[in-house]
This record gives C-alpha cells, structure tokens and sequence, in this order.
C-alpha cells in the first residue's frame, strides 16, 4: 500500500485526466432524465468476505464512462458483426457505457487497489498517440518482450500515418499495460500482483435504455488471470463462460510460453502449477519482477451481442468462489433471488459452506431477463450432496 502513501498524486494525475465517468445510470423518460446510482442492490448486486486471510485483497469497481461513439460502433463491426448506428440517439447515451471489473490480489493489495481506484478512469483515457511510447516501454521490460512486435498496437506505432479507429478491444489492451507502465516505480508492484475481469456493457436500444433492461445489449470483457465472468441464459439457466484461466497448465498459455521462453513450469507440494515456480497464472497486472519470464498483461478481449430478454444475468467471480463452485453452480445460485445484492450473497454463503477460505467476492448483473429463468435447478441436488458430504466431514472432525 506504499503508493497510497507517496508517488500516488503522479499516478492518479497520469491516469484519470479528463475524466467524465460517474457513478449512475441515466435513461430519458417524457418527464425528463432519471439517474439510478449504480450502487443500488438492484442494479449491481455484490457481496465480499476476506474468507480465512489476514487481509483483503480482493476489490471490484464499477462506473459509467463516455467512449466515442465511432469506437463504440467499430467495435460492435469488427467483433461482433453486428450493425449500429449512434445517431439513433443523442449523444448523451449514444458514448455511455458501464464499467465493472473485478481484481483477485495476491503478494499483498497494492496493485488490487490501484486498479480500483483506477482502472476505470485509465480505459475513459486511453488515446492513440500514447502508443509508440508504450511501446518503447514495454520492449525494455525484456527477456519475453525482446521480441515483442506490437501486436494489436501495431496499427498506431506510428500515428502520424495512422487512420485506424481505436476499439475497445484495443483500448483494454493499451489500459493493461499502462496499469504496469504507472506501477513501474512502485516496488510492491515488483512482488505482487492481481488477476482482473472488466465487463463493459452498451446498450444499443433506440429510444436508450439502461443496460439491465436492454433489449440489445453489447458485452465486452477484457480478462487476464483467473478471475471470472459468466452469462446465464434465460433458456433452462444454461452457463456460458465468458473467460478462460490464464494458467500455465491449460494449453493456450502452455503453447504461448513454451514457444517464447521454453520450460518454467513447477508443481509445488500441494500439486497446484506454478510458471517459475511461484506464480499459478501466466497472465497478470503487476508482478513486474516476472514479465521478463513471459508474466504478461495483455488481455484475451471477448465482444458478444446480447439479444433482448434471452440472458437472465452476469456474473463477476474471483477464485476464492470458482475454485469451489462450479460455473454451473454459480448461475444456479443466482436464479430466483429476489434481487442482484441476494443473488451475489447466495454464492458467497454457498462458496463459504464449501471451506473456501481464500478471498471471495461476487458481483451480479441483472440483464433484461431477470427473473424469467425457466426450467428446473440443474445443480440443487449435487449442492445438497455436497452441503451433507462437507457437513459430515465438519461433524466427524469434531469426534476427534
């Protein structure tokens, strides 16, 4: 938490200049514009416990930003080709959409709370003509990046030449690894670090509506690390996971690294993975003492078109709920709570039940069909075999 203490007006003035996000959503109506704070149970239900540790470094936040209309509309084209047209509204909404992220700390809290004081306002801020400095930056970081050819900020390593719209794809990109870039000088930053899932959600309702009401809605998730985000579908609460673990064990990162730094993979006395030996996921924000061994910032970035009342919510998990409940379990036990704030708390007691006794948070959306989940609980029985199997292992641990 040293950056809270010194060198933290530097960062805030280098991340949030400019800034016009706030902390409600604001629809139209014939008698004038309604603000719904975004802090409201009903709007984003979230529910955290520090579990067993010492301390917290679980974190979440959540804000409406202003994003050019042009991106917004390329974004929609390039990933989800899909058509959109901002001039069907004004452009008060036509540039709103809400931010959530979620950060799953580890090594201490220092970059878990930087992101949730700032992440939001870094994605607002992103510009273009930031990239070839970025990118410098990130080529001096070495060892994995000595070979770093830009990827997707290739398009504006020279801005001069460039026409190419920026997409929110491109944005969490730039914004992950200027989270590093301002974290550079902060030597807590060095040892530790955070996994994070965002979720940006556009309406695309003319006249506007607001998201959880949206009959058209535009997800976006930027992820790295093993922090969650889940859809629920209306149809029989079907999950549809939006992330993937960013571990050494799964293939994807197993490929990435061994083709760029060879063999790093250990496995530690309790059979868990760990990339060097220390780390359990491969991608990160922080934990800038291993980028150089391939530790690396950059996003995997997800847009999907949601279609009207078809999806019944989103959920926001760090791994101290995932690890122990499934992603089926999850959604399972959102369906039928009377509010998002219920909905996220069930999962909590649900998770704590189990023995979780890591960090946990739970952050839960409603979208335009909540409450209309059809068909039966898919998990309740196997919950109540594992609520009995837990409590018989609690009653006999006592005969001892």
């Amino acid at each position: 938490m040293s950056f809270l203490r010194r060198g933290y007006s530097w960062l805030r003035l280098h991340s949030t200049h400019n800034a016009s996000y706030h902390d409600y959503v604001r629809y139209p109506t014939p008698g004038g514009i309604v603000r719904v704070p975004l802090s409201n149970p009903k709007v984003i239900g979230i529910a955290s416990s520090r579990g067993n540790r010492l301390y917290q470094e679980d974190f979440h936040s959540f804000a409406t930003l202003g994003i050019d209309p042009k991106e917004l509309q390329v974004t929609l084209a390039r990933h989800a080709e899909a058509d959109w047209d901002p001039k069907l509204v004004p452009e008060t909404f036509s540039k709103e959409v809400v931010f959530v992220g979620i950060y799953d700390g580890h090594g201490g809290s220092t970059v878990s709370q930087y992101l949730r004081q700032e992440l939001h306002g870094l994605l607002e801020s992103a510009k273009t003509d930031h990239i070839p400095e970025l990118y410098e930056w990130i080529k001096e970081l070495g060892g994995y990046f000595k070979r770093f050819n830009g990827n997707m900020l290739r398009p504006w390593l020279n801005p001069e030449v460039s026409q190419e719209i920026m997409d929110l794809h491109t944005r969490a990109y730039v914004t992950f690894f200027e989270v590093d870039r301002n974290l550079s000088g902060e030597p807590a930053a060095k040892e530790s670090g955070s996994t994070a899932s965002i979720a940006i959600l556009h309406s695309l309702d003319a006249p506007f509506t607001p998201f959880y009401s949206s009959q058209r809605l535009a997800l976006t998730v930027a992820h790295v690390g093993d922090t969650r985000v889940l859809l629920c579908y209306a149809d029989h609460g079907r999950v549809l996971a939006m992330t993937e673990n960013h571990r050494a064990e799964e293939r994807a990162e197993s490929i990435r690294l061994r083709r760029m730094m060879g063999t790093g993979l250990m496995t530690d006395s309790f059979g868990d993975a760990r990339w060097m030996g220390v780390l359990q996921n491969t991608r990160s924000l922080g934990d800038l003492k291993w980028k150089p061994f391939g530790v690396t910032p950059e996003p995997t970035v997800r847009t999907k078109l949601l279609e009207g009342s078809k999806w019944a919510f989103a959920v926001l998990v760090s791994d101290g709920v995932s690890s122990i409940v499934s992603d089926q379990e999850i959604v399972d036990l959102v369906r039928g709570a009377r509010d998002p704030k219920a909905g996220a708390d069930r999962i909590l007691r649900f998770a704590e039940d189990m023995g979780s006794d890591d960090n946990m948070t739970a952050v839960v959306l409603p979208l335009a069909g909540w409450g209309n989940v059809t068909g039966p609980d898919m998990t309740r029985q196997l919950r109540e075999y594992r609520l009995r199997q837990v409590d018989g292992a609690h009653r006999q641990k006592q005969m001892y």
